[in-house]
């Protein structure tokens, strides 16, 4: 009798966490849905999310960072060639894709006698969000005034600085702090790319960018350099910047972020850098003359 009233209430309970399994993997299907719809306030939300977890769980950070750490040797992936040429794919590549953005721009003002190649709006976009993001916002900002040591400094990893949580500002680092990556933010930044290329190449330029990206990140967390938490802020930070800025441009576009009106201003740019050129010019004929008579 009382087998077969505990075999009911097995039952019973695994019907009922079938169903709970069932509503939770719906109101993910939701979520995930809403996500695509609203990805600036899913970004918000992801920031404040990661934040509480990491506040209420510090411990995470240092359990991570522990991975790849050993006690005799530190942080041995600091030492290993091939993580050492992966760290450098990640300026390299900021490098390339800046420097073709901004030739782009130049090759327009050089000559505004001559329709532009592209459209301007898409290398003005990559340029304005790499300034504002790992530029303005990580680097210029964050990391110069967070004060977070870096994992190879705190006590837990061979140095002599406390363990930092997110978001608390204090004064233990001066400068290019630990809070938040710049990898990191140059990783995310790479999939801005995946939103202005051609319909057909937005997913493989996606996948490309995004396992750059993160391997990019992860490499930094392994060198002692940063984080968990400073490479999935800085993450969530710069998707931030981002999609705002994409929605600017491409979505509520006010008039001169159109493609036809940049590239009526750089035109005009351009003609006055000609003028002025040739006006200085003259000046400078006419000065060498005066002194020869």
């Amino acid at each position: 009798m009382n087998a077969d009233k505990h075999s009911a209430q097995t039952i019973v309970f695994l019907r009922k966490l079938r169903y709970a399994g069932i509503r939770l993997a719906a109101r993910v299907r939701l979520l995930a849905r809403r996500a695509v719809h609203a990805p600036v306030v899913s970004c918000l939300v992801a920031i404040t999310v990661t934040s509480a977890i990491f506040l209420a769980f510090p411990g995470l950070d240092l359990w991570f960072s522990g991975l790849f750490y050993d006690s005799d040797s530190g942080f041995w992936a600091a030492r290993t060639p091939e993580l050492v040429r992966l760290r450098a794919l990640g300026p390299t590549f900021v490098w390339l894709i800046g420097g073709i953005s901004a030739l782009i721009l130049v090759v327009r003002a050089a000559w505004p006698d001559r329709p532009p190649l592209v459209g301007l709006r898409a290398p003005v976009f990559l340029l304005t969000t790499l300034a504002l993001g790992p530029g303005l916002l990580v680097n210029g900002i964050l990391k110069s005034y967070s004060g977070r040591p870096r994992p190879r400094y705190v006590e837990m990893f061979g140095g002599d600085l406390p363990y930092v949580p997110v978001w608390r500002f204090t004064d233990y680092c001066a400068d290019n702090c630990s809070f938040v990556s710049g990898e990191g933010a140059s990783g995310l930044w790479f999939l801005a790319l995946a939103l202005v290329v051609p319909r057909a190449w937005r997913i493989p330029t996606a996948l490309a960018a995004g396992l750059l990206g993160f391997a990019v990140s992860l490499n930094r967390v392994a060198f002692g350099g940063h984080f968990l938490s400073d490479s999935l802020l800085s993450w969530c930070l710069t998707g931030l910047v981002v999609l705002l800025a994409h929605r600017l441009f491409y979505r509520d576009t006010p008039r001169f972020l159109t493609d036809d009106a940049l590239d009526r201003t750089l035109a005009r740019f351009g003609w006055w850098l000609r003028e002025t050129a040739d006006h200085l010019r003259r000046r400078i004929r006419e000065a060498i003359r005066a002194r020869r008579s």
